[in-house]
Order: C-alpha cells, then structure tokens, then sequence
C-alpha cells in the first residue's frame, strides 16, 4: 500500500484526490488545504471542496495558515508516508517538509510557462493553441522543480476556462497515477528559467474592461467566467459574448447593431456580439433588452 499525504484546495485538486481515494493501493492518510473562507455577501465561512471530500472519506484533514509554523510542520514529520501529492495547495512547502518524502507537484501549465497560481485563465488570456499539466518534483522554488513529465492538450479558439478546467482535471487524474506507480527522480530534467514566465492569483478588479481591444475582451470573457466575470466600469457585466472580427477601428462603446437578442458593440479595434448582461442588483436578462429598457439604440455607446 502506498502512503500519501495530500495537498491541495480547489475543484482541479479535488478531482485528484477523488481519483487517490479511488486507487485500491494507494491510501491518503492526511489531507491539508487552506483555511475555511467567507464566501458571498453573507460572509458564510465555507470550507474548501478537497476538505469536504476528505471528510466524507474519513481522512483527517489539516488548515494551517501557515505551513512553515514550526508546530505544523512538527505534526507534518510525524506522520510516515511514500510521497507528498500537491496540487494547487496555496502555499509554497519549505525545505523540511520536501525532505519528509518525495513531493510531486501537478501544475496546470507546460513548465516553466505560467509558473504560480493561475496558469489556467493566462493560457486563454494570452490566447495560447496548447496547455497541459507538468508533473514535477519540488524544490524550494515556485514550480521551478525538475520536470517528471508533460500532458499536452489542444486549446479551440472558443474554448472557456471551465471546460479547459475539466480537461486539464482529468489529465492531472491520470499523470498523477502514472508518476506514483513509474516514475522516479533520475528520469527528469532540469526547467529553463530563461524561459518562465509567471502569473499570479485573479483578483475581482480584473475582470474590469473598457471597449479597447474585442480581442483581449473575448480573452478576458473565455478566462473569468464564471469568476470574477467582465464588466464595465458602470458595473454592468457581460455574461455572454461572441467574438465578431477583430480588425475594425472605430469608437469604442458604439452600438452599430441591434438584433432580435443580442447587439453589436464596437471596440477601438474589433466588434463584439453581446448577448446576455446584468446591471448591478438586477437579473440577468438579453442584451436588446437591457438596450430597451435604457432607451437607447443603435449610435449610442455602451457604458
């Protein structure tokens, strides 16, 4: 039986811990994630997902604030283990912790591009062909470990965070298996640092867009939704968009389209279909709809 401790907070970990507590010889006997948060308007302190799951299996799980509290890595040492799985856990593990057992990260880029802590929403930011996820023994750095192996996947232009998220899941699920079982530290090779790139966590204020580029619009609405979503600095938001052309010019703002449900907008370079929006405090409704009810139309500008 191979023994894991397990790290790791959002959905993307959760999926690997599932398929862990899933493998017949494999067992996880501990599981750290990050504290529980306030989550809305209420403020109702939430746990994490891999906690809840964790829980329901019956594996004791720890929330240190911080991982390199003496106390907490004390309790870390003393639990006796095969390897440490991370997977988007949150905090960077310090020396004697990688030195407990082996510690493999499964980190959703191609190492060493979108090193930190949101690579998936910068591969549709920069409106990348590929991603994949890159297994790789830790080291003190952030994600600059020896590289066990790559799993690439194809990006379509259209592609949304959520379904890359669940793409990039399922392959996690797999390589995770597959280094456990196969793989060992002589096998992989050093990343280039030339080549990192690094990207941090998203915020609420950038899904904040203007009327500039349609392009990066387009990017920034397949990258944050559902989460944080893009809006205009009245607070609308733009809950459905389609990517019209991009080499126009004109005003940024200006309806040059009204049509049954939708409208077109242009942008100083490139148009946009929008298609849904959602006013601040009101319900989601149709784009022609919302113009409507403004009293505005085609020559106006969107703000």
């Amino acid at each position: 039986m191979i023994r894991i401790i397990f790290m790791g907070t959002p959905d993307y970990a959760a999926d690997i811990l599932k398929t862990l507590i899933a493998t017949d010889d494999i067992k996880v006997i501990a599981v750290y994630t990050q504290p529980d948060k306030p989550v809305g308007r209420k403020a109702v302190m939430t746990p994490p997902v891999v906690k809840v799951l964790a829980e329901k299996s019956n594996i004791p799980v720890m929330q240190p604030v911080k991982l390199r509290d003496p106390e907490v890595v004390k309790e870390l040492l003393a639990l006796e283990c095969d390897m440490i799985i991370v997977a988007a856990y949150g905090q960077i593990l310090p020396k004697s912790i990688l030195d407990h057992a082996p510690c493999v990260n499964l980190h959703a880029s191609i190492l060493p591009q979108y090193r930190g802590a949101s690579p998936i929403q910068q591969s549709l930011l920069h409106n990348d062909t590929k991603s994949g996820v890159t297994a790789m023994w830790m080291d003190e750095g952030l994600d600059t470990g020896a590289i066990i192996k790559i799993v690439a996947v194809e990006i379509s232009p259209d592609e949304m965070v959520t379904t890359l998220y669940d793409s990039l899941s399922q392959i996690a699920c797999t390589l995770t298996i597959d280094v456990i079982r196969h793989w060992d530290r002589k096998t992989a090779f050093i990343q280039n640092d030339e080549e990192a790139t690094y990207c941090n966590k998203i915020s609420k204020s950038d899904g904040l867009i203007a009327f500039e580029n349609a392009v990066d619009i387009y990017n920034k609405y397949r990258a944050f939704t559902p989460w944080p979503g893009i809006y205009l600095e009245s607070g609308l938001k733009l809950k459905e968009i389609e990517l019209i052309e991009s080499k126009s010019q004109g005003t940024a703002g200006k309806i040059v389209a009204a049509e049954s449900e939708s409208i077109v907008v242009q942008c100083n370079q490139g148009s946009l279909r929008l298609i849904k929006v959602q006013a601040p405090s009101k319900q989601e409704t149709s784009a022609i709809a919302y113009l409507n009810g403004k009293r505005i139309g085609c020559g106006n500008t969107l703000v």
